[in-house]
């Protein structure tokens, strides 16, 4: 598949691009500053700064998935939501390839009708992010193109490439012990195990251990 991946140089981007690659697919690394992509073998470096519905069409016709690991300022992370606005316009216009979101986990459910951002367990300084990744989930439930929405778990971290994970749907996935966190590897097999068999078409979902 012809693959663009906003966010490539990222911490999960960086990795899901790796992943894409490892697979055969055709990768297009889109990020502010491309330095990190000129010399990664099986990538085409491309530079685009998210701002310009038509730049972004530009950038991804003839892609078939257009995954979006773009990360916002910490100082304005609403400016996701626009960003999303925006990617959804260009998706139209390039012709309607399907949009896979990195998600956030605020919005998942801990308890029936208790989201992690309303349990009162989500350190202060990571709401107006958690707040933001929800305004962009809904987003993309109002829009009418093909997208999907990965969630990951609670703690999204470095490490090591395991081949395993667990999905959920609007749920926050948690091991025997109560804790959820995934990789940034583990977290991009199930992003690129999504994307070459699609089951959450339309749809958010979950990852996690």
């Amino acid at each position: 598949m012809n693959v663009v991946v906003y966010g490539a140089t990222g911490n999960s981007g960086s990795e899901i691009v790796k992943e894409l690659v490892r697979r055969g697919h055709k990768v297009t690394g889109v990020a502010r500053h491309v330095e990190k992509l000129k010399d990664q073998p099986g990538v085409t470096a491309k530079t685009d700064h998210l701002s310009n519905v038509d730049a972004i069409a530009a950038v991804i016709k003839g892609a078939d998935v257009v995954v979006s690991a773009y990360q916002p300022p910490a100082d304005n992370t609403d400016a996701l939501v626009d960003v999303t606005k925006r990617q959804i316009e260009a998706v139209k216009k390039a012709g309607g390839p399907r949009l896979v979101v990195v998600g956030g986990a605020g919005q998942l459910e801990v308890a029936p009708g208790v989201t992690v951002i309303k349990s009162g367990h989500l350190p202060q300084e990571y709401m107006p992010i958690a707040l933001s990744h929800e305004k962009a989930a809904q987003v993309l439930k109002g829009s009418d193109i093909n997208w999907t929405y990965i969630a990951p778990a609670a703690f999204f971290i470095p490490g090591e490439r395991t081949g395993k994970y667990r999905t959920g749907t609007n749920n926050l996935v948690m091991d025997g012990k109560g804790e959820s966190k995934i990789t940034f590897a583990d977290y991009a097999i199930a992003l690129v195990d999504e994307m070459e068999k699609p089951k959450h078409e339309r749809a958010l979902f979950s990852v996690g251990y």
